[in-house]
């Protein structure tokens, strides 16, 4: 391992050559109308665990097409008054475990909710939630980067993303819950989520924190890195030659440069100069489109682990300065 991207001077002022797709907004905007006309009222179940500090409930909520997904609340435990919330998504291939694995923002004094990723849970942590839409969308390289890439309409990232929002609108049917500070919150995948969420419904969100946040300049990743989860589009390819642009067009929909120009929260995100998984020139792209306040940590020695406990220290050091001030 060693550096591979552009020198640190070029990253901090680098900005990634794709363009917002023709009807973006319009695209966003329709496809929440639609989760939000499709809405349900929200389902909590106190769920019995052996924490004694943390009281944890089974949530479920309705995402895209008012499908029903499922995430963990954990709170912690008598605590009075409305709580600031952190929103949480999962890196790649996971889904929301056990209650147990998430114990860091209740022990900084925050309410926390984990959001389940649909049709994931099947590598590293499992999952609960079924993706209804991921079968008749034509080809695909194993994985979800090219589920469904034929058309925006049918991709597996439109989904994700809008479950992603609306799982920060539902915060507001959360009992105990100051829905006016809310940080959204992930690594890889899950910071791709958190900034995501936060570009689509920005008056919801008050503070991003996304560390090597995936799917960030998604057309320069898969010519810098020979690694997973990007190598998918490149196998895709290789079999579908003649679908790049298309495919590219697809993808221009889902990458979160695009939706990073939309944050208004302060923002903090992490990259590492070793991290061939989201390289760090897309990190610096999404990072070089925010407009409000921001700060980016850069660990020049790490690989995806992209700062650890370092990064942790410092993302809940950031939401107390925006969010318990």
């Amino acid at each position: 391992m060693a550096h591979f991207d552009l020198p640190l001077p070029a990253l901090r002022t680098y900005r990634s050559g794709t363009a917002e797709p023709d009807g973006f907004g319009d695209f966003w905007t329709r496809t929440l109308g639609e989760a939000r006309a499709a809405a349900k009222p929200v389902e909590l179940t106190e769920v019995a665990t052996p924490l004694r500090g943390v009281t944890t409930y089974d949530v479920t909520f309705t995402g895209y097409a008012g499908q029903p997904i499922k995430a963990w609340l954990n709170v912690p435990a008598g605590a009075s008054g409305p709580l600031p919330i952190a929103v949480e998504f999962i890196g790649y291939g996971g889904g929301r475990g056990r209650p147990l694995e998430w114990l860091l923002w209740n022990a900084a004094g925050y309410a926390h909710l984990v959001m389940d990723t649909r049709g994931q849970g099947g590598n590293w942590r499992g999952g609960d939630t079924p993706d209804p839409d991921a079968d008749g969308a034509g080809p695909s390289s194993p994985g979800f980067l090219t589920r469904g890439v034929r058309s925006p309409e049918t991709h597996y990232y439109r989904r994700l993303f809008t479950d992603a929002a609306r799982a920060v609108e539902t915060v507001a049917e959360l009992p105990g819950v100051d829905a006016s500070k809310v940080v959204t919150t992930g690594k890889s995948q899950g910071g791709a989520l958190s900034i995501a969420a936060a570009g689509l419904v920005p008056d919801r969100v008050a503070a991003v924190v996304a560390g090597v946040p995936f799917l960030c300049d998604i057309r320069r990743a898969v010519t810098v890195t020979d690694s997973f989860p990007f190598q998918e589009i490149v196998m895709f390819l290789r079999a579908n030659a003649d679908r790049a642009e298309q495919t590219f067009a697809t993808l221009d929909h889902f990458d979160v440069v695009n939706l990073a120009r939309r944050i208004t929260a302060p923002a903090l995100l992490s990259t590492a100069l070793m991290d061939t998984v989201c390289p760090p020139s897309g990190v610096f792209a999404a990072f070089n489109e925010i407009t409000s306040s921001k700060e980016i940590d850069v660990y020049d020695w790490d690989g995806h682990e992209g700062g650890r406990a370092f990064f942790d220290t410092k993302a809940l050091e950031f939401a107390a300065a925006h969010l318990l001030s």
